[in-house]
């Protein structure tokens, strides 16, 4: 059966997260339904990462099997079709070898989150974004966000729930990027680690954004870390401003 690598797009609001779901829609269902239309049977597609409820993506990567051989472009095509009005997208698809796997082959993977500061709420961007209507300091989120870069014990920053077997991993960027807006800034903190643990991003930037309002300083970022305890953890943020950016692997299958 021929292999297909997806590169996926899809906005989190409507859908219970990545994985399939019995009883609620989610994308990972929306595009198995799009492959019964093609191909009439049960699809089961894999994906280099499984995003929460009303977590985006802008470059998830997916693997799906067909019975027959498919031209990539028309596949592509023929899924977005297919796929209306789901807010998802096939931006890219690719035939790779039979034993390619999206999740495991997958040697690195970026998360994007968005965080606006401003009085005003949000309308044309929300659920794209999480606000708050306070300054921030990124000079401190920075600081911050330094003391937790490399490879660490994160079990302060690892959801209760995790499934994860160890707590160590190695985050190998977490950068604050300040973007002007016009009735306000955009703190985009770009994130990048071979894997993560169940909500490690949206804790780090909840606890981040205490450091940026003043609540906390950068030096407790480290004690936190250090203590390897959850409940030495800042708050969760939502999960509207957080996209999975892109997945990288020894040979990209798209270029």
């Amino acid at each position: 059966m021929p292999r297909y690598a997806l590169l996926v797009e899809y906005h989190g609001d409507p859908f219970a997260g990545w994985q399939r779901q019995s009883d609620q829609p989610s994308a990972q269902g929306a595009i198995e339904a799009a492959l019964a239309k093609l191909e009439p049977r049960e699809h089961t597609i894999a994906a280099a990462g499984r995003t929460d409820a009303g977590v985006h993506a802008t470059g998830q990567v997916a693997h799906c099997d067909m019975e027959r051989e498919w031209d990539p472009f028309r596949l592509s095509e023929a899924l977005n079709f297919h796929l209306k009005p789901a807010p998802v997208a096939i931006l890219n698809c690719a035939l790779v070898a039979d034993d390619w796997h999206a999740r495991f082959d997958a040697v690195e993977r970026r998360y994007l989150f968005r965080l606006m500061s401003r009085r005003a709420p949000l309308t044309s961007e929300a659920g794209q974004m999480w606000r708050v209507n306070h300054p921030l300091d990124a000079d401190a989120m920075q600081a911050g966000a330094d003391q937790l870069i490399g490879n660490h014990d994160f079990t302060t920053f690892r959801s209760s729930i995790c499934q994860a077997k160890s707590p160590v991993k190695t985050l190998d960027e977490l950068r604050v990027e300040v973007v002007p807006r016009t009735h306000g800034t955009e703190y985009r903190f770009h994130v990048r680690a071979r894997s993560f643990l169940h909500n490690q991003v949206r804790s780090f930037v909840g606890t981040l954004e205490r450091v940026g309002a003043g609540a906390w300083t950068p030096d407790e970022v480290g004690a936190a870390l250090a203590a390897k305890d959850r409940s030495a953890c800042g708050p969760v943020c939502p999960p509207h401003g957080l996209y999975l950016a892109g997945v990288k692997y020894p040979k990209d299958p798209f270029a």
